[in-house]
């Protein structure tokens, strides 16, 4: 069973359609219990960065999180409020990644909305999937580059598309919306022994 926590972001239930999709039984929780009895966590969401961290220290999933030891993936805000700190309203968030978010700057189009290449990828999450493989994004911050950066993505500067830190992944785009290559991310965390 995959455990999707819930923490008043959207779209989560994107992510679940997809897993069903893939023929993966998920529940939307924020239930400490069901969510440490997992085999494995996706920590999603579309959203603001200060709301969703008070949300998750009200409910004290923040401390959850930080301490689960099944593989985890975190998806667009989710990676980024697994990063030490984001510009976004001057948020504190799980330091799981010791790296900071930071806003793109006002000299292209922001947000990044799109599809873009990503490419020095590294690790089990990434089996089968080639160099510059285009997945598809929708953000106006990033998580800078650093020793745990997984994969990189071009747009208007360098950023972690991907970060991986022992039994912690997470992906700045959206798997669920990346056609192909965003099924077979899925599938390997879903299917692979990652840790």
């Amino acid at each position: 069973m995959i455990a999707i926590i819930k923490y008043n972001a959207g779209n989560i239930k994107s992510v679940q359609n997809a897993l069903s999709r893939l023929q993966v039984e998920s529940m939307v929780t924020d239930d400490e219990n069901l969510i440490r009895q997992a085999d494995k966590v996706i920590f999603p969401g579309v959203g603001e960065a200060s709301t969703a961290m008070n949300y998750l220290k009200e409910r004290g999933l923040d401390k959850v999180i930080k301490s689960l030891t099944q593989p985890v993936l975190g998806i667009c805000l989710g990676q980024q409020l697994m990063c030490r700190h984001s510009e976004e309203r001057d948020t504190d968030c799980l330091n799981i990644f010791d790296v900071d978010v930071k806003r793109f700057p006002n000299t292209g189009i922001v947000p990044h909305m799109g599809w873009n290449a990503i490419y020095k990828l590294k690790g089990k999450i990434f089996a089968d999937n080639q160099e510059n493989d285009d997945v598809y994004f929708v953000h106006s911050y990033y998580a800078d580059l650093c020793r745990d950066t997984a994969a990189v993505c071009d747009y208007l500067l360098p950023f972690s598309a991907a970060l991986q830190k022992d039994n912690f992944y997470a992906v700045q785009f959206h798997p669920e919306k990346s056609a192909d290559t965003g099924e077979k991310i899925l599938r390997n965390f879903i299917s692979n022994s990652l840790i």
